[in-house]
């Protein structure tokens, strides 16, 4: 007898439709799973015979064939076990209700129970997206899958459950959907906290306006760190459609929140500097997503920037441009997404004091030099804001009056982003940093005093194309703060002082 039931298999983002194709016969026992499987699945023939027998379900005695199409394409892991057993019992009669219109996702136990899975939420977009809207997954993953809007989920505890639903004796109720609260972002580490620290304070609201990639060099207790841990709370709310595109990542990497299934706060990720370049990137045997896109429509703070390995830190230069980055191995290349705001922090030489107004630096020049030489001249170009963050003096650490908070700036840069999003309705682009080169001059558009300006500081300073490029993106960020249709000499000028840091520590590189 020959079946067919529907399943959705998954690599790297890239969810694609399985049909799972059954002929049972008589014959010589036996249970062949073909069409490109790898070993995870292959050993789903002994879990699926051990949890029919768990759950009091007589397995066929009879030669079968399982064949997972398309049968070029690679199947890993255990997520079509499910629609494997299901077709082993339409197969033999047990299911009387029509399937087509159903997808069957998860993993069997020896025991009979359905495990949860990675990826629930991009198979089923992937589903809904190819006409089944009839989504069956582990009870763990319901919540989760409840998301996608127009799908029919059922969350599924056990085989026998499924199998007595199937034949009408039981059932299964309908997951109601999950609707997310947007709400403020909600944590105790505020820019109230931050004594002094104006031109920084004012540069990181510049940055999160327009979602700008942002340096931050200065000596040991300046305030690095804790600047950059409390920028979350001023980045703007996420749209529904960044939050799934993130929670897809999350899902794949297994990090969902079983109680708050869609990631709705903008991720701050930072590793520490002895990651790997697969742990940062992404990579291994099974190319999993690593830091830089679990903090995609976020924020990736990299402390101590100069103590990473070079060659890790070169790695990140092609995504941070692309906005993806592409893991190749035998059996094919993944991508995953990493539009990320970048933030780094280092001090300025390995004392740390290199410049500082009151203390010594007892590093030597050569000393200075090999550790700002660890930040590659293109790697520095990626960056649209460089701040140096001065030593707080002792007046602002001493005074009673309480600094502005963090809901305060909040409002300012969702104002501008709002700004943003109805400029680039219609389009990809989600924020002034993404802007394409394509359209880069209509968007940007300068007076001429502006234009005089901008001309003078790139002969006088030597600035490359990318550096030009970024000084108009940021340039825009600062006139969209200020409700301007057009960038003025006072933007750019704003603008050019956030790019002057690297002429005054690499200039002698």
């Amino acid at each position: 007898m020959f079946c067919r039931v529907k399943s959705v298999g998954l690599t790297g983002m890239n969810a694609y439709p399985v049909d799972v194709e059954i002929e049972l016969s008589r014959g010589i026992e036996r249970f062949d799973i073909v069409g490109m499987a790898d070993l995870a699945v292959r050993e789903s023939r002994e879990r699926i015979k051990s949890a029919f027998r768990s759950s009091g379900i007589k397995f066929p005695s009879a030669s079968i064939v399982v064949n997972l199409a398309p049968a070029d394409v690679k199947k890993a892991g255990s997520v079509h076990d499910l629609a494997v057993a299901v077709a082993v019992l339409d197969a033999m009669g047990e299911v009387p209700q029509d399937i087509d219109g159903s997808v069957f996702i998860g993993e069997l136990s020896l025991g009979g129970e359905v495990r949860g899975v990675n990826g629930v939420l991009p198979m089923t977009i992937s589903a809904l997206k190819n006409g089944i809207s009839r989504v069956f997954v582990p009870k763990e993953n319901a919540f989760e899958a409840s998301v996608v809007d127009g799908a029919e989920v059922y969350g599924v505890s056990s085989l026998r459950e499924i199998w007595e639903f199937l034949n009408g004796a039981a059932d299964i109720a309908l997951t109601p959907r999950y609707i997310p609260e947007y709400g403020a972002y909600d944590d105790h580490l505020d820019f109230c906290d931050v004594r002094g620290q104006a031109f920084a304070k004012k540069a990181l609201e510049v940055a999160a306006c327009g979602g700008h990639n942002v340096l931050m060099i200065g000596p040991p207790g300046s305030g690095k760190s804790m600047l950059a841990k409390r920028l979350p709370s001023i980045l703007p709310e996420m749209t529904f459609e960044e939050s799934i595109e993130t929670t897809n990542v999350y899902s794949i990497a297994g990090l969902i929140d079983k109680e708050h299934p869609l990631v709705t706060a903008r991720p701050f990720r930072s590793p520490h500097h002895t990651v790997s370049t697969a742990g940062l990137t992404g990579g291994g045997g099974v190319p999993r997503p690593g830091e830089i896109s679990l903090a995609h429509n976020g924020l990736l703070f990299l402390d101590e920037l100069a103590e990473f390995p070079r060659m890790t830190l070169e790695t990140l230069r092609q995504p941070i441009e692309d906005r993806k980055v592409s893991i190749s191995r035998a059996s094919g290349t993944v991508t995953y997404p990493c539009s990320v705001m970048l933030v780094a922090a280092m001090n300025p030489c390995p004392c740390g004091y290199y410049g500082h107004p009151t203390k010594k630096c007892i590093c030597t020049h050569k000393q200075v030099s090999q550790y700002l030489s660890k930040i590659s001249g293109p790697l520095l170009d990626r960056f649209d804001l460089h701040i140096e963050v001065a030593p707080v003096e002792y007046e602002n650490l001493a005074a009673a009056e309480k600094e502005e908070p963090s809901a305060a700036i909040r409002s300012r840069v969702q104002r501008a982003r709002e700004i943003q999003n109805k400029r680039f309705a219609g389009t990809d682009i989600t924020c002034n940093a993404r802007i394409t080169p394509d359209i880069l001059r209509d968007v940007c558009v300068l007076t001429d005093s502006a234009n005089s300006l901008l001309k003078d500081v790139f002969d006088r300073l030597g600035l490359s194309a990318r550096a030009y490029d970024k000084i108009l993106k940021v340039a825009r960020t600062v006139a969209d703060i200020d409700g301007s249709d057009k960038i003025d000499r006072v933007h750019i000028s704003q603008a050019v002082r956030y790019r002057t840091l690297d002429r005054k520590f690499w200039a002698n590189e």
